[in-house]
């Protein structure tokens, strides 16, 4: 059986003499070097690889660790095992399909940053001139007080499900001074609080009202 010997350049994160030493396992295992047969010297294989003897040296530590060679002091390297090369060979395979998975994940979630970066620029953009435009009787945000002993004073966005409630997205809270735009699911409402939302429905600020002011969680 032949492993087909996948292009080294698909092995890009996996350091030179690494490649080395899994193209002489590829020939190892597809018969092209025979179980104590002697592996050509450094100088040769330095040249056929355009690199450094020390680079080859690593490349055959490599493969002697994995008793795919025998290296045995002042007579050089002979093949050892066929068996043990396909195992190297498919340890490395491996080990690029991770890398390879790694990267692209890498890559997904900056590519998720950047959706959700632009997602909240939009948002931004629409409270800025939601709120420029409410005095020219256009869409606007609606804005509550939360006040003593309303049940969400000390609760997040997220455990009081606001939304789920009310049908109403929070868009802005003043709180402390400063108003927080597109606030986090874990900002906590506080007693005066002015919440800034917006709904599609002409009974929003009614079901806010209600859920803020008189509605008791179960």
């Amino acid at each position: 059986m032949t492993e087909r010997r996948l292009p080294m350049e698909l092995y890009s994160k996996i350091p030179r003499y690494e490649k080395i030493a899994l193209d002489i396992a590829y020939d190892i295992y597809n018969g092209h070097l025979q179980e104590g047969e002697k592996v050509r010297g450094r100088s040769t294989l330095s040249s056929k690889y355009n690199v450094s003897p020390e680079t080859i040296r690593r490349s055959m530590k490599i493969l002697s660790d994995m008793e795919v060679v025998e290296t045995i002091e002042k007579k050089g390297s002979y093949i050892q095992s066929k068996e043990k090369a396909y195992a190297f060979i498919q340890e490395y395979q491996l080990k690029n399909q991770v890398l390879s998975l790694k990267e692209n994940l890498h890559t997904l979630i900056t590519q998720q940053k950047d959706i959700e970066k632009q997602v909240m620029e939009n948002l931004d953009s629409i409270i800025e001139h939601s709120l420029q435009l409410r005095n020219i009787g256009l869409m606007y945000p609606l804005e509550i007080k939360v006040q003593a002993p309303s049940h969400i004073i000390g609760k997040s966005i997220g455990e009081t499900r606001f939304w789920h409630h009310t049908g109403a997205t929070i868009v802005g809270i003043y709180q402390e001074g400063k108003m927080i735009y597109s606030p986090d699911p874990k900002t906590q409402f506080q007693e005066g609080n002015k919440i800034l939302f917006i709904g599609n429905h002409r009974l929003t600020f009614e079901r806010v009202q209600h859920y803020i002011d008189e509605y008791q969680p179960e």
